[in-house]
This record gives structure tokens, sequence and C-alpha cells, in this order.
């Protein structure tokens, strides 16, 4: 009985719906449905205004964050790139930097009379009482103790001090053991150049009678030291700038502050020249009195000045280093 009324009532709410969507269909084309369409397209499109523009937010929200993403990529791709072409452009600035030195140094020999083999610097040991460079050549290509070293510019650098069958050490003229006999330009004064603890140099020994003025350059003077020695650097090579004069109206002789020509505490590459004989006493010529007589062996007696006094070579030593 239940079943019956049930399906009775769907039965007859089909039917009321088939007739309204045939009285609907009917009226569709009247003007009455169709204001009524209008007043219902009117009421409700504020709603479908703000639910279009809800979507449009979200999907340019989803849009937008895709697009931060791809930029974060896009940032460090380039950021990579940036760094890969720092590091290249410090790579090609350094071999700018190589070209340009190596490039003074082959000038510089060209000017020379004498041989040289380029050198990399391959090791520093400075402090303030000691200035030492380790170079990459040492007995292998000719080099000995003694040997003058030069930078660009032909600026004096130092002496090599030790040699070993593939490596050099050479005490900078910054050193406090270096001496230096040096000349004045224009004056052509001489003096004695030595270095001073943290690294200056200072010429001392000037007679205060002579004109030294900031601003002129000092040379190796290239004289002999006395008792038959020569000079342990050639002449002409250039040590550097005078930066100060200190005077005293009571004393001889006055004193010049010297700034180095040569970078001392930034080289990298050198010229060692290999064939000056400096520091080397001038062998006496044979006299009667000094041949060997008949069965006389030679001893290795000292080298004897015409005076006949014994001549001490300035054979500079180092330790090396431990």
């Amino acid at each position: 009985m239940f079943a019956t009324r049930a399906s009775r009532r769907r039965g007859i709410a089909y039917a009321l719906l088939v007739a309204a969507s045939l009285i609907l269909l009917a009226l569709s084309g009247t003007g009455l449905m169709g204001e009524l369409r209008a007043g219902v397209s009117f009421a409700l499109a504020p709603i479908q205004s703000a639910l279009a523009g809800m979507t449009r937010s979200a999907t340019s929200i989803v849009s937008t964050l895709g697009e931060i993403d791809r930029l974060r990529g896009d940032n460090r791709d380039l950021q990579a790139a940036n760094l890969a072409l720092e590091a290249e452009n410090r790579r090609l600035q350094g071999l700018v930097t190589t070209n340009q030195t190596l490039t003074a140094l082959m000038q510089v020999r060209s000017t020379l009379d004498y041989r040289t083999v380029a050198a990399e610097v391959i090791g520093r040991q400075v402090s303030q009482a000691e200035r030492v460079v380790s170079l990459s050549v040492g007995s292998d290509r000719g080099v000995s103790v003694g040997d003058v070293v030069l930078a660009g510019g032909a600026a004096l650098v130092g002496r090599v001090v030790e040699v070993g069958p593939n490596y050099s050490r050479v005490l900078l003229i910054s050193d406090t053991r270096s001496t230096v006999i040096g000349l004045v330009e224009p004056s052509r004064t001489t003096g004695n150049i030595q270095g001073q603890l943290g690294g200056s140099l200072v010429m001392s020994q000037i007679p205060s009678t002579d004109v030294v003025n900031v601003g002129d350059e000092v040379v190796t003077a290239g004289i002999d030291l006395g008792n038959g020695i020569r000079s342990p650097f050639p002449k002409g090579l250039l040590v550097g700038r005078v930066v100060d004069v200190e005077r005293d109206a009571t004393a001889v002789v006055q004193t010049a502050f010297v700034e180095a020509a040569a970078p001392l505490e930034k080289l990298e590459y050198v010229l060692v020249i290999t064939d000056y004989e400096g520091g080397i006493p001038i062998a006496p010529s044979p006299s009667p009195e000094a041949s060997l007589g008949a069965g006389a062996s030679p001893s290795a007696s000292p080298t004897v000045s015409p005076g006949g006094s014994p001549i001490d070579l300035p054979s500079p030593s180092l330790q090396p280093a431990p």
C-alpha cells in the first residue's frame, strides 16, 4: 500500500515537471520570459562577476608562483654564469699581468751585455730582520752564489746567496745584511745603501757638501771595493729614488732614504745575471818572487793583494730554511 502511494506520488511529480517544462518551453519565446531571464541575469551578474574574478585571481596566483620558481632557477643559472665569468676575468687579468712582467724582463734582457736566466719566485721568507726569496732555477741553469738578480726596468733585487740543483735563494737589497754602493744622479755622489728593519733602504755616508734632492734616482755605482775586489753589482742598475734627505749642519755626511724601484714585496718573475764576475779579487800579475820553485807544489793559501795582505771575499751566507 505504501509502495503504491510512493509510486503514485513520483508519477504525479514527474507529470508536473513535464507539464512545467512544456509550459516554459511554450512561453520561452514570449516577451515575458525574455524579461524574466534578463532580470535573473541582472540579479546574478555581480555573483557571476565575483566568481569570475576569483577564478582569474586563483589562476593568476598559480601562474605567478610558477613564474617565481622559473625566475629563481634563472637567477641561480645567472649567478653561476657570473661567478664563472668573474673567475675567467681574474684568470685573464693574471695572464695580462704576467705577460706585462715577462715583457718588461725581456726588454731588460735585450739591453744587458750579460747572460741572463729568467726565474719565477716560488717562495718568500720575510720578517723584520730577514728578506729572502726563493727562485725556480739553480745550478742546472748556470746560477751560482753571488749572481745579481733584477726585476723589470733593470731594477736591482739582490744577490744569490744559496744555490741548489733546481732552486736558489736571493738576499734582497732590503735585508739588513745587504749593502750596495749607490750613486745619486745627477750629482754623482756615492754612499752605502743598506736595508733596515721593516724593509726600507737608507743611503748613508754621503758627503754633506754634495747635493741630494728628493726624487733623485739612485743607481749602482759599480766601483771597486778596495783590495782589488770588484763591485758585486754591475754599474748603472736602478736601485730606487730618494724620498727624503736627513741633513745635519754640524755633520760631514748626510743620509738619504731611498724607495726601491723593484717591487720587492710582490716579486713574481726576475732575471738572474749568470756571467758577471763581481766581488772577485783581481789576480795580481805574477812576479819572479812569487813563482813556484822547482819541485814545489801549489798550496791552498788565500789570494794575496799586491800589498801582501790576504783578501777576505765578501761572500754572504745564509742558513737553509728549516
